[in-house]
């Protein structure tokens, strides 16, 4: 028996006596119904300013779990001499701009490991993409990730006069951000959902590292073409592979963020260099980060995934660290 309902507290002063079979029946119906309404709406919760109003905001937050010497730990040689960003990112600016995503589910899904491991697989990508180490540098190839802020000798101004996206007179749309971003086109559909004017002006990617790192979440978190979900909800599970997605192997995992994010440039040919540097990226974060490589998950790589969208016009992104 449900709590007695304000609709019998209303009624404590009237003849109960008078009231017929029928009215007391519709009276414990619509007390049921009013307590199970109100059982049903889903706890949301606030924790400060990282995390406000979401059910999501109920697990620990990204502050929680991912502190200040983590980071520190994830990209020890981003301010080196040799660096290409030196003093550009930090800590604050990856919180603040993670502060905006997850009350949607960003580093807050599921159990802390999940939400560690979803944390690591992010900065992975970023990692790679922003890397300048190589094979014999100080601390070893995967200690150089946020080294660069833009690509630094592009080959093309990366212009496709689109319909959407016309390109700006005079502005070059090369690599800029935490997972860099090309062309015209991304840098209008990314800017519309960041309500930033980024097609008129890249370069503020490349001048405020809170929005380079919310450019990134959000590619992350959305899915940027149509028929494929996003890199956030394929790595935590909420996608489910339709039976064309199985034929094609690709199913939930780390693998198929690297599928949502850079297509066939680095899945669907075998081992290559371009993806195992992103593995390894996410396996040595996770070992940083206390989760250890081993809870790495299923589908790690893509190297026989069909890309979701095969490629059909110029690049989206480059599957090289070297020119992040």
């Amino acid at each position: 028996m449900p709590p007695l309902h304000p609709l019998f507290s209303s009624l404590t002063t009237m003849a109960w006596n008078n009231l017929s079979p029928e009215v007391w029946m519709l009276l414990l119906v619509a007390a049921a119904c009013a307590h199970a309404a109100s059982s049903a709406k889903p706890k949301v919760c606030d924790k400060g300013w990282e995390c406000k109003a979401s059910v999501y905001c109920c697990n620990e937050t990204i502050s929680d779990f991912f502190q200040v010497y983590q980071f520190e730990d994830l990209f020890s040689n981003r301010n080196a001499p040799v660096a290409q960003a030196v003093g550009f990112w930090d800590y604050h600016s990856f919180i603040t701009a993670a502060a905006v995503y997850e009350p949607f589910g960003f580093g807050t899904t599921g159990g802390k490991q999940m939400q560690m491991k979803e944390v690591a697989a992010f900065l992975g990508h970023v990692g790679s993409k922003t890397s300048c180490g190589y094979g014999v540098a100080t601390g070893g190839p995967l200690a150089w990730g946020l080294c660069y802020k833009r690509e630094m000798s592009p080959s093309q101004s990366y212009c496709d006069q689109s319909y959407d996206y016309p390109c700006t007179p005079g502005v070059d749309y090369y690599g800029r951000g935490a997972l860099p971003v090309y062309w015209n086109y991304n840098y209008g559909a990314i800017g519309d959902g960041l309500k930033v004017d980024l097609l008129n002006h890249p370069e503020c990617l490349e001048q405020n590292a809170t929005l380079a790192f919310q450019a990134a979440i959000y590619r992350w978190m959305t899915p940027m073409k149509k028929k494929q979900p996003s890199a956030h909800d394929v790595f935590v599970g909420k996608w489910k592979p339709t039976k064309n997605d199985t034929l094609a192997k690709r199913l939930p995992g780390f693998g198929a963020t690297m599928n949502v994010l850079y297509g066939d440039m680095v899945c669907g040919q075998g081992s290559i260099d371009a993806m195992n540097n992103i593995i390894s990226h996410y396996q040595y974060y996770l070992d940083l980060m206390g989760v250890g490589r081993q809870l790495s998950g299923d589908n790690l790589d893509c190297a026989e995934q069909e890309a979701f969208n095969p490629s059909s016009a110029p690049s989206t992104s480059s599957p090289t660290a070297s020119s992040s």
